[in-house]
């Protein structure tokens, strides 16, 4: 079961989760680019500019593009009939991303560790050199990992989970009486206006909780260290 949105809602939640999973691509792209230069460059300027630029690109465009771009994905799944535990490829995109960011937020240290080197009077490139290492593989894994959803969008490969066979099946067989109560003779009429909190339904807004909840601890604290 997921929450009807109107046309119009269900447009804009698309269009959000479309501009915000474009958009952490293309700002890991450039992180990837400027992880590269740092790397290979000659100019000590260029190299000190590289790796300051990175933080405040990690921290200020990727974190709060991999949180929006999360919400927005749940919140098409709720209100779409794909749902979120129906498909596999729904279920897939949604592991894929949050390995991600938990990646990300474990890296926040280390990038904010190779700004600090790159901010003091005299250079250390061979410590420069072992972060930037280990920050470009990760930069390219996680643009790789990232590809993988919007290939899955996409095409949207078949294959149901059990409970998305379960829920094909309650849909087709529905019951004669959907608002009988069992254990009485007493209709039961749904009341209009109100959403009826499902257990999925409840552990989803958990789920959308949590997510907001780490963003705004992000903000908070300048960063959120995973270790």
């Amino acid at each position: 079961m997921t929450i009807t949105m109107p046309p119009s809602l269900r447009k804009f939640a698309l269009t959000a989760h479309v501009i915000t999973s474009v958009g952490l691509l293309g700002s890991i792209a450039a992180f990837l680019a400027l992880v590269v230069t740092g790397l290979t460059s000659q100019d000590t300027q260029m190299v000190r500019a590289a790796y300051l630029a990175m933080e405040l690109i990690a921290r200020f465009v990727i974190v709060p593009l991999a949180f929006a771009s999360l919400l927005s994905g749940l919140i098409q799944s709720l209100g779409t009939p794909w749902g979120l535990f129906r498909h596999y490829w729904v279920l897939a995109k949604l592991f894929l991303t949050v390995f991600a960011i938990v990646v990300l937020l474990s890296k926040l240290e280390l990038i904010g560790y190779a700004a600090r080197l790159a901010a003091e009077t005299t250079l250390s490139y061979a410590d420069l050199r072992a972060a930037g290492l280990q920050l470009a593989i990760h930069a390219a894994g996680g643009l790789l990992v990232l590809l993988i959803p919007t290939v899955l969008s996409v095409y949207k490969p078949r294959g149901l989970t059990p409970y998305g066979r379960r829920a094909q099946h309650e849909q087709r067989t529905p019951s004669l009486h959907p608002y009988r109560d069992s254990s009485s003779a007493t209709n039961l009429r749904p009341v209009h206006g109100l959403i009826t909190i499902t257990p999925r339904r409840a552990y989803m807004f958990g789920i959308i909780v949590i997510v907001l909840h780490l963003f705004i601890l992000h903000l908070a604290g300048g960063g959120l260290h995973v270790h």
